[in-house]
């Protein structure tokens, strides 16, 4: 065997290993109830399904791998087929045909970052986007300051400071509580809840921000959770950054507890601030989710531009049924228009 050779099977022989522990990891992540240490590689499915398959690729050549390869390669497009719904989109998405005999509301979902140089990009996309509620994450002291400017605007409102006084959550309504109801913070800051009157509908509105996910304390902290979770109304809508894709055991774990459906991802939404902001959408993390249930019909789903966090914001439409005429079934929630649970909105 020449030299050549001989270098060009080492070369493949770690490509192969590299692409098995890849492949390995995959495997892991869909365990994730198993143990938490599983599902902190489902977060990653996107990017290692697309490694995988580009280590494949060059091994489909060799003489010596080819099987493995090719097996390699359909593992890492299967893996990729389910995450379908939080792929970024890639080509214009028809329009969803909105109803015409029923009120249209919207929620906007923000993880503001602790220390955004910019808050008033912040209050300009308010302004302009003017949602019916907003959902907000990494509420600090500063932003205490800066949401007062908007207190006329949205006078219905609940804070939730976080020990640290950084990672708080906050609900900000433009529509009046529910008489008889008050507002009112979970354990640590990590969960705000209202019910909320939408023209005589009463609804349960949450905003939620999950810790990091093993082996820091987000599995313990859903467990902390689960009593407010359950308590959610029969119809009831809540967003916020899960640092948790869709397809987890986390975000599947919070679905259940509180009997919600989770809503079609609208896309990349954070990615490290280290990295270049451009590639965010195109290949960060999914992790701000919205949960819905009982008579709240989603319409539709869109990233905004940016406000100066590492998150994307995020803007919701949706609509909601007469108090006679909710689902009697507590995972009724309807997913309006049948591709939007399977494409993602951006």
């Amino acid at each position: 065997m020449t030299t050549g050779g001989t270098r060009s099977n080492m070369m493949a022989g770690v490509i192969f290993l590299a692409m098995m522990a890849f492949s390995a990891a995959l495997v892991a992540g869909f365990f994730g109830r198993l143990h938490p240490a599983f599902d902190s590689f489902s977060h990653f499915r996107i990017h290692l399904s697309v490694l995988t398959a580009l280590l494949a690729l060059p091994l489909l050549a060799s003489s010596y791998y080819r099987l493995q390869a090719a097996a390699g390669l359909l593992f890492a497009i299967a893996c990729l087929a389910t995450t379908a719904s939080a792929l970024p989109r890639l080509w214009p998405q028809q329009a969803v045909a909105k109803p015409a005999d029923q009120t249209i509301y919207s929620l906007l979902q923000m993880n503001l970052r602790f220390n955004n140089p910019t808050p008033k990009k912040v209050l300009s996309l308010i302004g302009r986007t003017n949602p019916d509620v907003i959902t907000l994450d990494e509420v600090s002291a500063m932003w205490t300051t800066e949401l007062g400017y908007i207190a006329s605007a949205y006078p219905y409102r609940i804070l939730c400071d976080y020990p640290n006084g950084v990672f708080g959550v906050a609900l900000l309504s433009r529509r009046p509580f529910a008489t008889g109801t008050a507002p009112h913070c979970e354990p640590r800051g990590a969960m705000a809840t209202a019910t909320i009157d939408f023209g005589g509908i009463s609804v349960d509105v949450a905003a939620i921000h999950l810790s990091w996910p093993w082996p820091k304390e987000q599995y313990w902290q859903i467990g902390e959770l689960a009593e407010p979770l359950a308590a959610l109304g029969e119809t009831a809508i809540m967003a916020g950054d899960c640092n948790a894709v869709p397809w987890s055991a986390a975000v599947r774990r919070v679905a259940a507890l509180g009997r919600l459906s989770v809503m079609a991802s609208a896309g990349p939404t954070w990615i490290h601030r280290t990295l270049p902001d451009f590639l965010r959408r195109f290949a960060g993390l999914p992790i701000d989710q919205v949960f819905s249930k009982g008579g709240v019909t989603i319409l539709s789903s869109a990233r905004l531009e940016d406000t100066g966090s590492d998150h994307l914001p995020v803007l919701v439409e949706f609509t909601l049924k007469p108090d006679d005429k909710q689902p009697e079934h507590e995972h009724a929630t309807a997913l309006a228009a049948s591709d939007l649970s399977t494409k993602p909105h951006g």
